[in-house]
């Protein structure tokens, strides 16, 4: 279920007047312009607000001819200049706003919900310049890439970038009833017609004075805001469930890899191979270091090892010389290891075709490769398990500096290993066992050549990654199903 468009959906009926039945007994829009009209003359007269640079005789009830859709017949066609006081913002100067005031930024916004991520004073913040002042139920328009939509209703007073921008209604039209309209569908394709700038494209003020809005009587705009209100909460109830399923499977795949690697997953076959038998094929002179102070206790026939014991090639990649122009040879950087899971090499950079000699072919990445983030905050430590299948048109890709590659023995099933570099319990690890300060965090390839490995024998390894494949494959449907 698409939730942004069932959204869009309700609004959509409601601003067209199909939401909720209209009742005749209703007073129509229209007296209420005739009111405001009055309203807006006297405030002219008493010098509270400035006259419209319309003239008398386009300031009258209008009858547009052109439409952008029909409405019921008790509803009006209008402006929000003629309804609202957009545009006629209060500046404050920083250095009189109070520091425990509540300044409002764009980026305090959630795009699409305009949700309040947080609430910051003066004292905060380090601003400067003037701020817009608002009052409790004005209506928060951010004129900066409107397609955001962040709109509300201020839920109480303070200060606001001049980005936003704050207005309030005529004769107690309904500031939540005109946000919605705000952020319907309708009023979006609007402002996208007529903003003004590319990058980073704004409203005009005169142009969203122009813009229509469809009026209900104050009545119907109750009961539409009320309606609304009842469906959103709906629609919030679904995405949490949504959220909360997602985070219910994440959680047991979590659960069941700590399982794996524990032993628990799968039984126990007392014919199969002892992994110490694995271990003395692959180095004669391994010498098990029974120190008794192993993360936990393995069943009999596993064996604890260190990670480099197991691998053909442990090491961080190297720092390329980048092309500009030639697009042959990828480079595998972090941003290759999608934060989603996978792995792509959509972003990858070139290298200069000059240097290949100066890379090992022990360097190209293979299938099986466990490939770990090393390097910044907030990435390092993913961990994806490359496969060749990626590479389509390129004839290699190699790993550059901030990349650890963990390459295993073919007799070692690398599928296993990524299983267990991907539990919370090494990634935990990871986090703990990382140096560098907080804006640069890394992890040195020390850190993994000497990870405790708990080692099945190579056929429980086999049994164990199926079980998984499985496992998730139900999730990941369970998933799927409950999202879409």
């Amino acid at each position: 279920m698409d939730t942004k468009k069932l959204r869009q959906k309700i609004l959509d009926l409601a601003i067209r007047g199909k939401l909720v039945p209209q009742d005749p007994n209703d007073e129509p829009a229209s007296v209420l312009l005739e009111r405001i009209k009055a309203e807006k003359e006297r405030l002219i007269k008493e010098g509270k607000i400035k006259k419209s640079k319309k003239s008398a005789k386009t300031s009258d009830t209008p009858h547009y001819q052109n439409v952008p859709f029909e409405i019921p017949d008790n509803w009006v066609w209008t402006t929000l200049e003629e309804i609202s006081n957009y545009g006629d913002c209060y500046n404050v100067s920083v250095t009189d706003i109070a520091d425990n005031e509540w300044i409002l930024e764009l980026e305090d916004l959630e795009k699409d919900t305009a949700s309040i991520i947080q609430k910051l004073s003066k004292k905060e913040r380090n601003i400067k310049g003037v701020r817009h002042k608002f009052k409790k139920g004005d209506v928060l328009y951010s004129k900066l890439r409107t397609y955001l939509n962040k709109v509300l209703v201020a839920p109480k007073a303070g200060y606001c970038t001049t980005e936003i921008i704050p207005f309030n209604s005529y004769c107690d039209i309904s500031t939540h009833y005109l946000c919605h309209v705000l952020r319907s569908a309708y009023f979006l394709d609007y402002t996208q017609q007529c903003g003004y700038g590319v990058k980073m494209p704004r409203l005009s003020t005169n142009d969203a004075c122009k813009g229509m809005v469809p009026l209900p009587p104050l009545s119907e705009q109750q009961r539409i805001v009320m309606e609304i209100d009842k469906w959103l909460a709906l629609i919030d109830q679904i995405e949490q469930g949504k959220a909360d399923l997602q985070n219910t499977i994440k959680q047991t795949k979590s659960k069941i890899l700590d399982l794996a690697i524990h032993g628990k997953l799968v039984p126990q076959d007392p014919n199969d191979e002892p992994a110490i038998k694995l271990l003395k094929r692959i180095n004669p002179d391994f010498t098990p270091c029974d120190n008794g102070h192993y993360p936990f206790d393995v069943p009999n026939e596993w064996k604890w090892c260190k990670m480099n014991d197991l691998c053909s090639f442990l090491s961080r990649g190297k720092s390329p010389k980048y092309s500009e122009d030639d697009k042959t040879y990828p480079v595998f950087a972090q941003k290759c290891n999608l934060k989603e899971g996978g792995i792509s090499l959509e972003q990858a950079k070139f290298l200069d075709p000059s240097t290949i000699n100066k890379w090992d072919s022990k360097y190209k990445l293979q299938t099986g490769d466990v490939l770990v983030n090393s390097t910044g905050t907030g990435t390092v430590g993913r961990t994806r398990l490359f496969d060749e299948s990626c590479l389509g048109k390129y004839p290699f890709v190699v790993p550059d500096s901030h990349v650890s590659v963990v390459r295993t023995y073919e007799e070692i099933n690398s599928e296993y290993v990524f299983a267990y570099m991907s539990s919370q319990l090494i990634q935990q690890y990871i986090e703990d066992n990382l140096a560098g300060s907080t804006n640069q965090k890394e992890l040195y390839i020390g850190v993994l050549e000497n990870l405790y490995f708990p080692l099945p024998p190579i056929k429980e390894q086999q049994r164990i990654v199926q079980k998984i494949e499985k496992l998730f494959s139900i999730l990941d449907n369970i998933q799927n199903e409950g999202v879409s």
